[in-house]
This record gives structure tokens, C-alpha cells and sequence, in this order.
């Protein structure tokens, strides 16, 4: 797996993704420790309002910031990106009100929303063959999931011997490294987007290929579930073990070590997964291997062993569901239309998200944790059977396709990737 950061390119870019999860795993701490220097008892309010306005900032930023950048210079774009970042997290030691943290929340949101998508959809360009890119989601998500492990322990070690306000000033080192680490990566040119159409065209091009890809809406009903079932885990973990479960806050932090674990396991094996099996086969086994996980957790989850079984189940069938949607996106655009299609995605699914965190609090809240996995366990299976029947069985790279004209006329011609966009040209045709 580790043999694609020979690529010094990706090996640039690989270290920058690692710098700047690290940061943002400090201000995840830092920033429940600042709602709670600000707001007191109103903490968990301010925090759970910084964390809503984060998914809106997903979801709306992304497919505008990409249509606005997504032709401009790479690496000068995400460069510039990362300065945002940087100055956002530098001022949030410095504030004293409640819309002080809002606002600075979603500049610093909005720029990892433009970020992201664009920085996705360079991985694919620096590493042309499949089975490169496939190490190197897996390397990605690998370093998300021992971001997730060790950010605690390295915030907890920090704060043994600076005040929390400084570990925002940690997390703006890490986006100026990453930076650093992107303005020495050389980067290929973006491919011009077509110029058919006005902003609002640009700006929902990367939605509509991805609505109108058949893989892609069975993608983004599996979202769906891996966000019903991953929002058990994320929104319940703390009541249910301290509540429910009578343990102490350590406990807490075993019980999401081992969705965390379970995630990183499952990571590792996936290379091997996808070369002996089609990504269909892996991701629709690892969905309706979480509708499983999350009814049984109706019986185990008052078991605190079998409860971490459930959390890294949980982890693992997540890892597995999601991380092969990157080759799906990949496959499935031109590189001229792989920013656009990055951030629909994005944006598409931290929506699922922004439906389940909710969802999965005020169920467990108001009816109890019995029934929140069953209801969750439900919207899961919902999300796997729909998932199951609009991705097709047969499911080849090169789709022959239609594209019409403005004047009428239908281009037919087959190509490695499946793109269902209107008013596109192309240089081999028939017509």
C-alpha cells in the first residue's frame, strides 16, 4: 500500500492531508473546550450549532467554490485555501462571544469545503492507474482513522502543558504545513470545463452527472447508510455508555477507539478486497452487513464487550461502504468533470449526514436506545435495498452514451467514463 508514495507528488500531498487532519483533530477538542469557556451549562447547545453549521457549510460551499476554482491553477487555489484555513483557526483563540465562534466556524468550514472536493479530484491526475489510486484511498483513509485514534491523546498530551486557546494555534501550523507541502507538489494543469450554459449551469454540473450516473445514485443511497449507522455511534456513544451503561469517561473513549479500529482494520484489507472482488460486491456486502450490525444492537448493545464488537463492526462496514466510492467517482467523470463530481459528492453526502446526526439524537433521546437502532437500523436497510436496485449488476467501465446538442443533433460514442451531462461536445464522434 505504501509503495504509491514513491510518487513525490502524492507523497506531498499524502503529507499535507496528514498535517492538516491532525490540526483539525486539535480544534475538534479545543473547540468543546471553548463552547464550554463561553456558554458554561449552554456548551452542548454551542457546540451541536457549530457542528450544524459545519454540514451546511459542506453542503452548500462546495459545488459553488468548485464551479468558481475549479479551472483556475491547482495547487495556487488549494494553496490559497489553506491560508484561509489558517487565518480562521489563528482567531478563534482570540474570541469572546458565541457568533464570534459561529463565524469563524464556517469561514474555516467553507474553506475545507472548497478544499476538499478540488483536492480529491487532483489524487486521481497525480496517480492515472487504477490500482495506485486505489492504495492511495485506502492510505487516506488510514490516516483518517489513526487521526481519529491518536488526535485525543496528542491534544490530551498538549494541554499538560499549554492552555486549550493554544491548540487552535496548533491546528493553524497544521494547514500552514499543509500548504507548505501543496506549493511543493507539482500538479497537473486542471483540464478547461465546458462553457456551455451560466453559473448556475456550472454550479450543478457536478450534481446532475452524479443524479444521472446509475453507480453514483446507488453511491448515494449507500451514504445514506453508512450515515444512519455511523450517527449511532458518533451521537449515542457518550449517554449510552455513561447513561446507560453506568461506565465512566474512559469507557467513551474504548468504545469509539474501537469503531475506530475497526474502521483502520477494515481499511487495511481493502486493497486486497477490491482486486479479488467488483467494487459492487464489496460495498453492497458491507451495507447490508451494517442493516445486521445495527438490528442486532437492539439485543447486544446493553453488553458493554459486546457493544465494542457492535462499535467496530460499525467501523469496518463503514470503511468498507464508503472508501471504494472514490474509484466510483473517479470512473465516472473526465478529469475536466472530476472537481464538480468530487463536490456533489461531498456535498450530497454530509447531507445524509445533516439528516442522521439529528435523527439519531432525538430518537435516543425521547424513546431510548432500543428503539433509535431500530429506527436507524431501518433507514439503513431502506438505503441498502435502494442502493441494491439502481446500481446496476452489470456495471462496465466503458458505457456507450448520448449526449444532445444545441441544435438537436445526438453524439453517440463509447468512453472510459459514464457522464450524462447535457450540451457536451466531443472530438470522437458519430453522428
Amino acid at each position: 500500500m505504501i509503495s504509491v508514495l514513491r510518487d513525490p507528488a502524492y507523497r506531498n500531498l499524502f503529507g499535507a492531508q496528514v498535517v492538516a487532519l491532525t490540526g483539525t483533530g486539535l480544534a475538534t477538542v479545543a473547540l468543546g473546550l471553548l463552547a464550554h469557556d463561553l456558554a458554561g451549562p449552554r456548551a452542548g447547545t454551542v457546540l451541536g450549532t457549530a457542528l450544524a453549521i459545519k454540514m451546511v457549510a459542506y453542503v452548500a460551499v462546495a459545488p459553488i467554490a468548485t464551479a468558481l476554482l475549479g479551472s483556475l491553477p491547482r495547487r495556487a487555489v488549494l494553496v490559497a485555501l489553506d491560508v484561509v484555513r489558517v487565518l480562521a483557526a489563528a482567531s478563534l483563540p482570540w474570541v469572546s462571544e458565541v457568533w464570534q465562534v459561529y463565524l469563524l466556524i464556517f469561514v474555516l468550514q467553507a474553506g475545507s469545503a472548497a478544499f476538499t472536493p478540488l483536492f480529491q479530484a487532483t489524487i486521481p491526475d497525480v496517480l492515472p492507474r487504477e490500482r495506485d489510486y486505489t492504495r492511495a484511498i485506502t492510505l487516506s483513509r488510514t490516516a483518517y482513522d489513526l487521526e481519529s485514534l491518536l488526535s485525543p491523546a496528542l491534544a490530551a498530551a498538549a494541554l499538560a502543558w499549554v492552555g486549550f486557546p493554544q491548540l487552535f494555534l496548533g491546528t493553524a501550523l497544521g494547514f500552514a504545513a499543509s500548504a507548505l507541502l501543496v506549493l511543493s507538489a507539482a500538479l497537473p494543469r486542471p483540464k478547461p470545463l465546458p462553457r456551455n450554459g451560466g453559473r448556475y449551469d456550472a454550479t450543478t454540473r457536478g450534481i446532475r452527472i452524479y443524479l444521472a450516473t446509475p453507480r453514483l445514485r446507488g453511491l448515494l443511497a449507500v451514504h445514506l447508510t453508512a450515515a444512519a449507522a455511523g450517527s449511532m455511534v458518533f451521537v449515542n456513544t457518550v449517554a449510552h455508555v455513561r447513561d446507560g451503561l453506568g461506565m465512566d469517561a474512559s469507557a467513551v473513549a474504548i468504545a469509539l477507539a474501537a469503531n475506530g479500529s475497526g474502521s483502520l482494520m477494515a481499511a487495511l484489507a481493502l486493497p486486497r478486497l477490491l482486486d479479488r472482488f467488483p467494487d459492487r460486491v464489496v460495498v453492497m456486502r458491507a451495507a447490508f452487513t451494517l442493516v445486521v450490525v445495527l438490528l442486532a444492537g437492539t439485543v447486544f448493545a446493553g453488553h458493554w464487550l459486546l457493544l465494542l464488537v457492535l462499535w467496530a463492526l460499525i467501523g469496518a462496514g463503514c470503511a468498507l461502504a464508503l472508501t471504494p466510492g472514490a474509484r466510483l467517482l473517479r470512473r465516472s467523470a473526465d478529469p475536466a468533470d472530476r472537481p464538480a463530481l468530487f463536490a456533489a459528492d461531498f456535498a450530497l453526502s454530509h447531507a445524509c449526514w445533516l439528516l442522521c446526526y439529528p435523527l439519531a439524537g432525538w430518537v435516543a433521546t425521547t424513546f431510548g436506545i432500543a428503539v433509535a437502532f431500530i429506527v436507524l437500523g431501518v433507514l439503513t436497510a431502506a438505503g441498502a435495498i435502494v442502493a441494491l436496485g439502481l446500481w446496476p449488476t452489470h456495471d462496465p467501465e466503458v458505457v456507450e452514451h448520448e449526449h444532445h446538442d444545441s441544435e438537436g443533433g445526438v453524439w453517440t460514442h463509447s468512453h472510459e467514463f459514464h457522464i450524462n451531462s447535457d450540451h457536451v461536445r466531443w472530438p470522437e464522434l458519430k453522428r
